[in-house]
């Protein structure tokens, strides 16, 4: 058994070139809210759920981004009911929240 059930990492990379990044997506925000709800929920700590932060994932194209491991499901979100979906859904009751779900074939 690894040390958490889940580790979910916000991408929180901004660029200032202009080039596409999570940071114009507010993707701070969506990190402490989930964060939040996360620890609200009795999820945090050893055994549950830790929620980190991440330079740049390399997915901008997709952005905002995030990633789920140790199952390495990749989400895209656009507000803060999307990442409570996907902490109701996914780091509570272990499914996939499908139509989050970050295309395969989307990079940088």
């Amino acid at each position: 058994m690894s040390y958490y059930k889940h580790h979910l990492f916000f991408c929180l990379n901004e660029r200032t070139n202009g080039e596409a990044c999570c940071a114009s997506h507010d993707a701070q925000a969506a990190f402490e809210h989930c964060k939040s709800r996360v620890k609200a929920a009795g999820l945090a700590g050893p055994g549950g759920v830790r929620i980190n932060k991440a330079g740049c994932l390399d997915r901008c194209a997709g952005g905002p981004v995030a990633v789920v491991y140790p199952e390495g499901t990749w989400y895209t979100y656009v507000d803060q009911s999307d990442i409570d979906e996907i902490v109701d859904v996914h780091l509570t009751q272990g499914r996939v929240v499908e139509r989050l779900l970050l295309p395969a074939d989307v990079g940088r």
